[in-house]
């Protein structure tokens, strides 16, 4: 019997004979377990036998895609999970999205991991995004296999087709109805986590989500920064505008690494975090064993922390009523958050929020609360508060967990789906115009997007005009001509569009592409 057992039994013991009633200890969640490098590897290499098997690529629509996800299906399968693929009908060759659940945990409260399990057709895809693909794929195995206590549903996805305009998850979020949508309470996604020159970025979306991360890096000496890089460009940004919370790893792609970070995790400044993004050298032999490895175990941790949990310890729930609304501009709601204990002893909660529009402000009185007691929310907008509809995610945070919520708050009157911006921008030859529109209409924008253009150029023809979607994917509106030459005038376009969000910022992309002719933008509309 070892000496620790002795003493406990002792003061047990002891304490029984005096009267005296001892708590029991507080049950803590299960550390992460080390996530095995030598298995994310195997994972590596399986898909780099796929892409020289199909024409060197595992793009969406070619051969390769349809054999990664059954390479990952399958592993998935045989581990226990509940495996469906969902035929993307808006995808290049309606590929497959692979969504894979874990039986166990509160089916109420989900906690999703996602990587796009495309390439480009110039090459593999072993970073981009072999990397995120394995990693998760080594998570979720190894999820079962230690087979935890569950606090949450955790559910992970393989998006298809990312590389064309993030089609694959728009496809999966939009296919939720709203009452699924409320139950992912984080969506996590690692989009490049094994760069050649790698930084360690962590997205900074959710200020109590990217803290999970920071925290591990902490404990093994590295320092993080924001992801400016891929903001809004990867899978995360299709649960973003749906209003999830959302957080996540890269180590960087075709930005230049400077001398500062350099400093901060070695490498070569001045040459991008990864030589081979979208190129043809996007091997194996693009992949360092560090980064790969570090990241890998962060995820691990990130899910251990925000899902595998234990009932006994101190929790508590926190709700809005109502939990949306709307204003006009200038004037000012409230909100009644209420908290519940749901096990162990009541806590102290500080409350915050975020996402809320320009000029409006959120005032919590009090601003912190026991659990079990509530608060008065009132968010006020401001005469400069622009039209439209913003999620706003209220955050509890107690002694020993976070709690969020979110509010919808609508600003003025978003029944107006035209939208023009007036503003005259010359047309000059070899130079690109970018004429934006901010819409609040809401929903989803009605494909075809009708597009109408003002303006005087003596030849037309010479213009390539493209529309910008919010979420960053660009769509041709009119390719460059050829002779005779005609003056612009007005003209209108029906652009066709794949489930993008109305509201936010639409861009016109005008490119004059030859000499000699030139002219003005004098004004554009769209209709969403």
């Amino acid at each position: 019997m070892k000496w620790g057992k002795r003493i406990g039994a002792a003061v047990v013991g002891m304490a029984a004979v005096l009267g005296v009633v001892t708590a029991p200890a507080q049950a803590t969640t299960a550390a992460a377990p080390d996530i095995s490098l030598a298995n994310v590897k195997a994972h590596l290499s399986a898909l780099q036998t796929i892409a020289n098997q199909n024409g060197g690529n595992r793009a969406s629509g070619r051969p390769g895609y349809p054999a990664s996800v059954s390479y990952v299906a399958q592993k998935l399968r045989d581990a226990g999970y509940n495996v469906t693929l969902q035929t993307c009908s808006s995808c290049a060759g309606s590929n497959q999205n692979v969504i894979a659940e874990w039986p166990q945990g509160d089916a109420s409260q989900v906690i999703m991991l996602g990587a796009h399990l495309d390439s480009v057709s110039a090459g593999p895809g072993i970073n981009d995004n072999g990397s995120g693909s394995a990693s998760i794929l080594e998570v979720a195995l190894t999820l079962a296999r230690e087979n935890p206590a569950m606090a949450k549903r955790v559910r992970f996805g393989w998006w298809a087709d990312e590389e064309s305009g993030l089609r694959g998850s728009k496809f999966y979020v939009n296919s939720l109805p709203q009452t699924e949508r409320t139950k992912i309470k984080t969506y996590l996604n690692f989009d490049m986590i094994g760069s050649d020159n790698w930084g360690y970025f962590v997205y900074d979306d959710v200020a109590s989500v990217k803290a999970v991360f920071d925290e591990y890096f902490r404990t093994i000496g590295i320092q993080t920064e924001g992801d400016t890089e891929g903001d809004g460009r990867s899978d995360h940004a299709s649960f973003k505008s749906a209003g999830i919370p959302v957080g996540g790893l890269a180590t960087g792609a075709g930005y230049t690494k400077s001398a500062a970070q350099q400093q901060k995790w070695g490498g070569t400044a001045g040459r991008p975090f990864d030589s081979c993004y979208h190129r043809a050298c996007d091997t194996l032999s693009n992949i360092p064993d560090t980064p790969l490895e570090k990241n890998s175990d962060a995820i691990a941790y990130a899910l251990w922390k925000l899902a595998v949990g234990t009932s006994t310890g101190p929790d508590f729930s926190l709700g809005l009523s109502p939990s949306s609304g709307t204003v006009q501009a200038g004037q000012s709601t409230t909100v009644t958050v209420n908290t519940a204990t749901t096990s162990g002893a009541a806590q102290a909660v500080s409350l915050s929020a975020s996402g809320l529009p320009a000029g409006a402000t959120a005032t919590f009185n009090p601003a912190s609360v026991q659990s079990g007691g509530s608060s008065t929310l009132t968010i006020a907008t401001s005469a400069s508060t622009p039209n439209g509809t913003s999620t706003i995610t209220v955050t509890g945070d107690g002694t020993s967990v976070d709690r969020t919520a979110q509010y919808t708050l609508t600003v003025g009157d978003v029944s107006v789906r035209t939208f023009t911006n007036g503003t005259d921008f010359a047309l000059n030859d070899y130079a690109t115009v970018n004429s934006p529109i901010t819409s609040t209409a809401t929903g989803t924008a009605t494909s075809p997007v009708k597009v109408s253009i003002t303006g005087t150029h003596t030849c037309s023809e010479d213009l390539r005009i493209s529309l910008k979607a919010p979420d960053g994917s660009t769509y041709s509106v009119k390719p460059t001509g050829s002779l005779p030459c005609t003056d612009l005038g007005t003209r209108t376009y029906s652009v066709p569009v794949t489930n993008e969000a109305a509201s936010g910022t639409w861009t016109l992309v005008l490119y004059d592409a030859y000499a000699q002719d030139t002219g003005t933008l004098d004004s554009w509309t769209i209709t969403v």
